[in-house]
């Protein structure tokens, strides 16, 4: 186990047929659904997963969305630590079969998911085309945001620039980054974002475009778009 790892992602989305269609003809997955949740594969190893928003949550007209899964040791103790320190507990159940899993807010409002157990293994890679590569959170008021990460995760930010940190562990891996950027610019929300490596930017680009997506910031050497909700943000980067 690597406790307080960024291991897995998956979409909550109001259509899933059409969003499965959409990633299949962007990344080449298949997905395979496993009672009420499918799993994205490559070849034959998984890559992600995704499934329909709970009623509630749509009821909240919640977007769709990443959601970035960090493996714990004591969920239970996490969950607690996040409460303690201002977090929401959105969900919070095991699941036959695979473990323990929560859903967090931070204080400004990023969702996470939060896993305890030994089944689902790490999906992310050093940089595999369709494949996860990187998570990032973007965030408004970086200050009252980084104390919690740092107290429930033992992670340390380290501040690159005004607007930039990096994310490490306990044992100094370079985890994630995290980004402050004005409501203005980011929209009112708080979000993990996640990163999927492509063989080629350009013609991904397109083809995303091509199929629905939508164009939010061409950074040049990554791109974040939206998928065919308009609503889901995901870079591509090329490996």
């Amino acid at each position: 186990m690597k406790p307080n790892a960024i291991i897995f992602a998956d979409l909550s989305t109001y259509t899933p047929k059409t969003t499965m269609a959409f990633y299949e003809n962007i990344f080449g997955w298949r997905y395979y659904k496993d009672y009420d949740y499918y799993v994205a594969y490559k070849g034959d190893k998984d890559v992600v997963g995704l499934y329909e928003t709970p009623e509630k949550f749509k009821q909240m007209r919640m977007p769709h969305f990443w959601m970035t899964y960090i493996q714990v040791n004591n969920i239970e103790r996490t969950v607690a630590k996040a409460r303690e320190l201002g977090g929401i507990i959105e969900m919070e159940q095991t699941i036959e079969g695979l473990g323990k899993v929560a859903l967090i807010r931070d204080p400004q409002g990023a969702g996470f998911t939060i896993y305890e157990g030994d089944h689902l293994k790490s999906t992310r890679t050093e940089g595999e085309a369709n494949t996860l590569i990187w998570n990032e959170l973007h965030v408004s008021d970086a200050k009252n945001t980084i104390p919690f990460y740092e107290s429930i995760f033992d992670w340390t930010f380290i501040k690159t620039s005004s607007d930039h940190y990096k994310i490490y562990t306990q044992n100094d891996k370079h985890i994630a980054d995290a980004l402050q950027i004005p409501n203005d610019y980011k929209g009112k929300y708080e979000y993990w974002v996640c990163t999927f490596g492509v063989r080629d930017l350009k013609t991904t680009k397109q083809n995303i475009l091509d199929h629905g997506g939508s164009l939010v910031i061409d950074e040049g050497e990554r791109i974040l778009l939206t998928d065919n909700s308009g609503q889901a943000f995901f870079y591509i980067q090329e490996v």
